[in-house]
């Protein structure tokens, strides 16, 4: 059971970064930067999708995604399963429910994927004992080669302070935390989490879908999801500033979260968030997969890019 679960992890999430070929959209225009430099991670690929109609003359929200090698085109993901976010902020921009908004897809790297997205700050409050422990985890399941050590402040630093300020430079963006976004599912939702802690300045919404509490793939003697919770309590934004989503289903890796979730939940109740800025949605009988997320994509876009009438 636990190797079917670590095999899911690893396939369905991580996609292949040598998958290079520009994805087709069905509304919109995607453009890529290719093996984007950075001084504080490896070089990747952004795509950058464009809705129907953008023009230079109004300023768009902007949506940070992780994973963004799975984000638009199935046809040219490892496992042939995509979020189809273009079709899903077409159809409801044509219905009048959501703001003009822009997609950064951020690929991830397969090799540092993993130290990327995991919350570096409640790691380092684990004993050096957990930290072995979770290293030892992560191996196993070929996650980390040698001793595991989060880089996720660089790579927050890499999107707050070099990608960023280029699409800020480049194209005509509303650019305060009202309309600037970031979303990811399983560590990408862990990440997204993290960013919108880290800064809360920069994020005014952060879509965590299935997020990935336990940090590895076992709940069992499992000190990470105390550590993200407990970080969680004493960082979390300013209610009735921002907005978070949180989601999760109850099968195959999604049956590791519903306990967890419960938890961040009484912290989201706690810290003052109602449902005006905050949702959980639970969605029995949903697993791990592009095509779950797919199907319910609209709600938290629908939720964080809300359009507001004057």
């Amino acid at each position: 059971m636990l190797r079917s679960v670590i095999l899911l992890a690893i396939g369905i999430i991580s996609g292949h970064f040598a998958l290079a070929q520009l994805p087709a959209v069905s509304a919109g225009t995607i453009t890529r930067l290719e093996h984007f430099n950075s001084k504080f991670v490896t070089a990747r690929n952004i795509d950058i999708w464009l809705p129907e109609g953008y023009s230079n003359q109004k300023p768009l929200a902007v949506l940070y995604m992780h994973d963004g090698q799975m984000l638009f085109d199935s046809t040219k993901t490892w496992n042939h399963k995509a979020w189809e976010v273009d079709d899903a902020i077409s159809q409801l921009k044509i219905e009048g429910k959501i703001k003009d908004v822009m997609v950064v897809g951020i690929w991830n790297d397969p090799a540092t994927r993993h130290a990327d997205y995991f919350p570096q700050k409640p790691f380092e409050t684990l004993t050096q004992i957990e930290k072995d422990t979770l290293t030892a985890r992560l191996q196993m399941a070929g996650r980390s080669k040698e001793g595991f050590q989060p880089v996720s402040d660089k790579y927050l630093k890499f999107l707050v302070t070099e990608l960023k300020p280029f699409i800020d430079s480049n194209y005509n963006t509303a650019k305060t935390p009202e309309h600037t976004f970031i979303a990811g599912s399983s560590m990408g939702g862990l990440i997204s989490l993290y960013a919108i802690c880290e800064y809360p300045n920069v994020f005014g919404g952060a879509a965590c879908l299935r997020t990935h509490w336990p940090g590895d793939w076992s709940p069992v003697n499992n000190p990470a999801p105390d550590a993200f919770l407990n970080y969680l309590k004493k960082h979390l934004p300013v209610s009735g500033i921002h907005k978070i989503y949180f989601d999760c289903g109850d099968q195959n890796l999604d049956a590791l979260y519903p306990v967890i979730q419960k938890k961040a939940d009484k912290i989201m109740k706690d810290g003052g968030y109602t449902k005006r800025n905050w949702i959980t949605r639970y969605f029995p009988g949903e697993g791990h997969s592009e095509d779950a997320w797919r199907k319910r994509l609209h709600i938290p876009f629908t939720f964080l890019l809300k359009k507001t009438t004057k």
